[in-house]
């Protein structure tokens, strides 16, 4: 005999329901934030790469080895011994060879060609691997909601980069140029840590889930977020600063220190007409302003780091004590390289120290946005 029903029962009652997956909506709009995570990770590394080729350019002389700006049929460097004559014969019209090179090998040209091929092919290889991975994310729908504008925006930032090369390039190949507009490689320069430092914020910011950032927002600490985008900014100064020691080799004139010259002023830091010209193209100013700020730059990360060390969250606090350990590593690699007169060597690490140093202060105001709690025992 069928047992009695309740009043209200609905039919199939007591049968077993399909579990409910909650969730859905949301995981839909995160998209493949792991994926993009490694392909920002892997763009990230190729820039690091293309700004250490492009100081190696720079302190070889390479970078006006190649005369003409061609984004696509340049991929080919010459295949013959015709096409390297044709090349040669170029490099020889510019001002760099005629008052400066003037009769150099064509075995010593293709050292510098290759130099020069290189930091473009390199950038080439980053706008492909870019375009690749947007479409592809793009293609599938797996960009998280809200993040193709900023994907997008690396690719562009990426193609004014080449043009703004190119623009620094073509400085000085006319005229009496031995090298490039020094601003104009202030500006490349700068232009390449802006996209290197949006690539790292996006990568903390995938590195974690869009719930738990809105959490760990809550528990912003507004005060060092302010002291920490400060620094972001000197360093920032400081790094274009030392573009324009590097642009007129600043860095190999004065090689005593603390003094320039036996003083505390360089000689003669305004002897250049117009008055303006003198805080890009005398080496003498142009040093001391980058040493000046230098000491700047470290005073007001003490102060930083100061306040960092009163944060609430370990992991915080942490990211604090990294920004004066490498402020502590930039300054003694700043003053050695000085000391020995911009060696090759020396003057690339203390382009990587520039690099480190940018981007543990970014981490450190990441982490001042989105704190990470951690329990007594230091889990999270």
């Amino acid at each position: 005999m069928a047992a009695d029903r309740k009043l209200f029962e609905e039919v199939g009652e007591g049968a077993a329901k399909p579990a409910l997956q909650a969730g859905l909506i949301d995981r839909a709009a995160s998209g493949a934030r792991g994926p993009i995570r490694r392909w920002l990770m892997a763009l990230f590394a190729l820039v690091v790469i293309m700004i250490a080729v492009g100081g190696l350019t720079r302190l070889t002389d390479s970078g006006l080895s190649i005369t003409e700006w061609r984004p696509v049929t340049g991929a080919l460097p010459p295949l013959s011994d015709d096409a390297w004559a044709a090349e040669f014969e170029k490099y020889r019209a510019i001002p760099e060879y005629q008052l400066q090179n003037r009769g150099m090998s064509l075995a010593e040209f293709k050292v510098i060609y290759w130099w020069e091929w290189g930091h473009r092919q390199l950038g080439r290889v980053i706008g492909l691997v870019w375009a690749i991975g947007f479409v592809v994310f793009w293609a599938t729908k797996r960009i998280p909601t809200g993040w193709t504008p900023r994907l997008l925006g690396l690719g562009a930032l990426g193609g004014l980069q080449g043009a703004i090369g190119w623009w620094m390039v073509s400085s000085g190949l006319t005229g009496t140029m031995l090298d490039v507009a020094s601003y104009r490689l202030a500006i490349h320069l700068g232009l390449a840590f802006v996209i290197l430092g949006l690539i790292a914020w996006y990568v903390f910011l995938l590195g974690r889930p869009e719930a738990q950032l809105l959490q760990a927002r809550r528990g912003r600490e507004g005060r060092l977020v302010s002291l920490s985008t400060g620094l972001m900014h000197l360093a920032f100064l400081q790094i274009l600063l030392g573009a324009l020691v590097a642009g007129i080799d600043a860095g190999r004139g004065f090689t005593d220190w603390p003094l320039m010259a036996g003083g505390v002023f360089p000689p003669d830091p305004f002897w250049i007409e117009p008055l303006w010209k003198n805080f890009f193209e005398n080496a003498g100013l142009v040093q001391f302003i980058h040493r000046s700020v230098g000491y700047l730059l470290f005073a007001f990360g003490l102060f930083v780091w100061w306040q960092g060390r009163k944060s609430a969250h370990r992991r915080t606090q942490a990211a604090f004590n990294m920004i004066l350990a490498m402020l502590l590593v930039q300054i003694v690699l700043g003053v050695v390289t000085v000391i020995y007169s911009a060696p090759v060597g020396l003057a690339l690490l203390h382009q990587i120290g520039a690099v480190l140093l940018w981007v543990i202060i970014i981490r450190a105001r990441f982490l001042s946005q989105y704190p990470i709690s951690t329990s007594i025992r230091g889990t999270s």
